[in-house]
This record gives C-alpha cells, structure tokens and sequence, in this order.
C-alpha cells in the first residue's frame, strides 16, 4: 500500500534529505481532486452524456463527483451564469491513497506514448497537476462499453509549499517523471 510506504520509507528518507525533526513535518499528500469539464457541444449532441460522465467518475473514483456550476456568464461560449459546466471530485485519506496507487501503476503506464511525466507538472506550491486525454486508461472502464471518450484533470495537492519538497516527496511515492 502507498500509504505504509509513505510510513516506512518516505518519511525517513525526507527527514534525512531536508533535515526534519520530526515526522509531523514532512510533507505529504493532503487530497486528490479530479476535475472534468463538460463540453456544451458534446451535451447537446447527447442528452445523457453527463449522466455517463458521473458514471464514469463513480466506477473510477467510488465516489459521487459534485456538479460545479458556471460563476459567471460568458456570452461568447454561451455559457450561463449556474449553468453546468463541470464535475468534480475530492478524494481523501484512504481513497486518495488508492486512487494516487492506481494512478502511478496501474492508469499511467497504461496511456498511449507515456514517456513519463514533466517536471514541470509540479508548481511552486508542491502540487501535481496532470491530464490524462483518455478515461479509459482506468481498469475499472471496459473500452468497448464507453460510448464517449472524455479528458481528465487530475491534481494531488500536498501540505508543502515549496516545490523542491514536493518534487521529492512525489519522487519518493513512485510518481514516474521524465529525467
């Protein structure tokens, strides 16, 4: 589990690296949030296809995603003020642990011409942000079921705010990046 090792061999290995002295320092993994955007073109074209996306969400996650609404109107993506434009999902503690599992070993090595991720992912605060163009890449999705293939926004926010810190605290979980 990636949880005992963040506990057995994480923790040491940043408190030797960055001269912490005590383990309630080290950074870690605060929560996972994925985040899909809802296409109005793709909506209108198919009335259920929001409803597939929080299937989606489900299978993938194990939890329900929350509907993120529009803050203001734009007239030039004819997008309403509360209108629909997005899912949402924050995982925690074990279910983030999990997920970031699955998503190192199992959906990452699984995307087409995956060399690695860019370090340049990792902002100023320590955070990781990727896109995966496919949900497919999820075991838990059958390619052959999924009537439309859609993107995902993922993002593990970590409790450092420096990115040295969060870097290697990622390096150290198994997060493959590009050298």
């Amino acid at each position: 589990m990636l949880k005992e090792k963040y506990l057995k061999q994480v923790i040491p290995a940043m408190k030797a690296k960055f001269g912490y002295k005590n383990s309630l320092e080290v950074p870690k993994i605060e929560k996972v949030v994925l985040n899909i955007g809802l296409n109005r073109a793709l909506t209108e074209k198919n009335p259920k296809f929001r409803e597939q996306v929080k299937e989606t969400i489900v299978e993938i996650t194990g939890q329900r995603p929350v509907e993120v609404g529009a803050r203001q109107s734009i007239a030039g993506f004819k997008i309403r003020k509360g209108m629909v434009v997005g899912l949402k999902v924050t995982l925690r503690r074990n279910r983030m642990y999990d997920f970031v599992e699955k998503l190192i070993k199992i959906a990452l090595p699984r995307t087409r011409d995956f060399r690695g991720i860019s370090q340049k992912a990792v902002d100023e605060g320590g955070n990781l942000s990727i896109g995966l163009k496919e949900q497919i890449v999820f075991p838990e999705i059958k390619a052959d079921q999924v009537a439309l293939i859609h993107p995902l926004e993922v993002t593990v926010v970590t409790t450092t705010s420096k990115r040295e810190e969060g870097l290697e605290l990622l390096k150290l979980l198994g997060v493959p990046f590009k050298e």
